[in-house]
């Protein structure tokens, strides 16, 4: 039998729309796992929410990874171990919250497992309400930060285009971090030359498993370099349509039926894959 890894996003793939985890999505996962492939959670979220899941899907056996942040964090479920980590420098991370604080656009950071915001409002409801995680208000976002951030996010839940111009608009910011939108609502800027595509090599390469033998499967733009990266790429049907032309293969259910059970059965458990 051939020996495979499976990479798989969390939200709008894994998880259902009310982020719940589906019995075919549970048993396709478990039946993978006894059979010997290994399984790995592909997130921009932090660690910490990703942990909920883990522990949902009771990942914490052999066989189970995390890769957080979109690639700046590699975790080891049953070690409970960080594997690889990437940073912000702290002078990146200031000038995007300061550039961010000018043109009155919410920004938020992470120290461990805490979000750092300066204000409670819709944008900060929006994000707790996809990531359930503790938070802290701090009247100095940059000065609260104890050590470089995996990650820096701005949030509009109304207008998409503003944080577009945004980006546009700091080219020299784009130029030193990993600069992408998980979401309509979100700005993310990572690690320079960090993605789910560089944590899906890292994963591949401690592993000891050749390229030929991942499949990876998400819905949004984020997730391009990791499908890219993966010897198959698949797009779940409710996937972003920039996803979905990148991909080799798209579903043909959406993630709220039963979506990644049906890429396990296709490209994972047919041994003729």
């Amino acid at each position: 039998m051939k020996h495979k890894i499976l990479f798989t996003d969390l939200d709008e793939t894994l998880l259902n729309s009310d982020k719940s985890i589906s019995k075919e999505n549970r048993e396709a996962i478990a039946k993978m796992l006894e059979q010997g492939h290994d399984f790995v959670l592909m997130t921009g979220r932090p660690i910490a929410t990703g942990r909920v899941v883990v522990k949902e899907l009771g990942l914490k056996i052999p066989r189970c990874y995390m890769v957080a942040f979109n690639g700046a964090v590699v975790y080891d479920c049953v070690a409970d171990r960080v594997l690889a980590e990437r940073t912000l420098p702290m002078e990146v991370a200031k000038d995007i919250i300061l550039a961010a604080h000018k043109e009155g656009i919410y920004v938020q950071t992470y120290q461990q497992d805490t979000i750092l915001a300066d204000h409670h409002g819709r944008e900060l409801d929006f994000y707790l309400k996809n990531a359930r995680m503790r938070y802290r208000l701090v009247d100095d976002i940059y000065g609260s930060l104890e050590q470089e951030p995996n990650k820096v996010i701005l949030i509009d839940v109304d207008s998409q285009e503003r944080l577009l111009q945004f980006m546009e608009q700091h080219p020299e910011l784009k130029e030193r971090t990993n600069c992408l939108t998980s979401c309509n609502e979100y700005l993310e800027y990572c690690p320079k030359d960090t993605d789910k595509g560089t944590g899906l090599k890292y994963i591949s390469k401690f592993l000891n498993t050749p390229i030929e033998n991942t499949v990876a499967v998400g819905d949004e733009r984020n997730d391009i370099p990791m499908i890219r990266a993966a010897y198959i790429g698949v797009a779940v049907k409710n996937g972003h349509k920039n996803l979905r032309e990148a991909a080799d293969y798209v579903t043909e259910h959406d993630n709220d039926h039963g979506a990644l059970a049906e890429v396990i059965e296709k490209y994972i458990l047919n041994e003729s894959a």
